[in-house]
């Protein structure tokens, strides 16, 4: 049986699984399926009851979200696990990925109050605490870029998609403002052709 990705090509979250995907050798095994989660006839209930992407089936079962979609990703696979499981390296990679991941539900939620609550209901104390979030989450990145290395993780395969969401949805934030360290990261980290691949266009 294929793995079947349900994903949305403008979501950070499905990049984030494209992109780990690819890096753990698994890319041409996922069938993709365009699912609009807005629309009102759209069927990604009979997959996920939470009506979200991305989401994966598989013959193991339907993986929701997308760490745990990784984290089955990374079973599958016959190389260097992306999520290490020796706790000297697991513990950073995962303390990294949790503050990268807290930027992309940030942003996601910054992005949704503004196109989709009607204009005159936007919440501008709403948007400025999500801001102040990436603000302070990149700020803590910022200072942990030394430890990044080249190499992909599920925390750093995160951080560039989070980084890339920002430059896509909200280039007024100016993450790269004051942060030299994951300006240049993100200038390396941007050019492997996972990243490239999975860029996203309006």
């Amino acid at each position: 049986m294929p793995l079947t990705l349900r994903y949305s090509p403008a979501s950070p979250f499905v990049r984030k699984v494209l992109v780990f995907a690819d890096e753990a050798g698994l890319a041409d095994r996922i069938e993709r399926v365009a699912t609009d989660v807005w629309a009102p006839d759209t069927d990604i209930f009979r997959d996920n009851p939470l009506g979200k992407v991305p989401t994966l089936v598989s013959e193991d079962g339907t993986f929701v979200g997308s760490l745990l979609c990784c984290e089955y990703l990374d079973s599958l696979q016959a190389g260097r696990r992306l999520i290490p499981s020796a706790p000297a390296e697991r513990w950073p990679v995962l303390r990294r990925h949790a503050l990268a991941d807290g930027i992309i539900e940030a942003a996601v939620a910054y992005v949704v109050e503004q196109l989709r609550r009607p204009p005159a209901f936007v919440h501008q104390g709403f948007l400025d605490r999500q801001a102040d979030k990436i603000r302070r989450a990149l700020d803590a990145l910022e200072a942990q870029a030394g430890a990044f290395g080249q190499g992909a993780d599920l925390a750093t395969v995160t951080l560039g998609c989070a980084l890339g969401y920002l430059d896509f949805r909200l280039p007024a934030l100016d993450w790269r403002r004051a942060r030299p360290a994951l300006t240049h990261w993100e200038a390396d980290f941007g050019a492997r052709s996972s990243m490239v691949a999975t860029r996203p266009h309006l």
